[in-house]
């Protein structure tokens, strides 16, 4: 029991220390491309917008949570 929650505290410090080191990811949907194929022509992804890359989940739940408490500490 003891491994398995030091094993997962591991995980999340990694993923923790990758979103803080790199901040996007590659947009999974267009395979970093920034545009995809369509019926009727080539038109940029909806998911990146075109930029090819994508703000990780756990970056966005840090900001998500500095702005709630920059707006709760005002």
């Amino acid at each position: 029991m003891v491994l398995a929650s030091l094993a997962i505290l591991l995980t999340l410090a990694g993923y923790a220390t990758l979103c803080a080191i790199s901040p996007f990811g590659a947009c999974r949907k267009c395979d970093a491309a920034g545009i995809r194929q369509a019926r009727k022509g080539i038109k940029l992804c909806r998911r990146c917008h075109g930029q090819r890359y994508r703000l990780r989940a756990g970056r966005r739940l840090l900001n998500a949570s500095r702005t709630v408490h920059r707006n709760g500490t005002r």
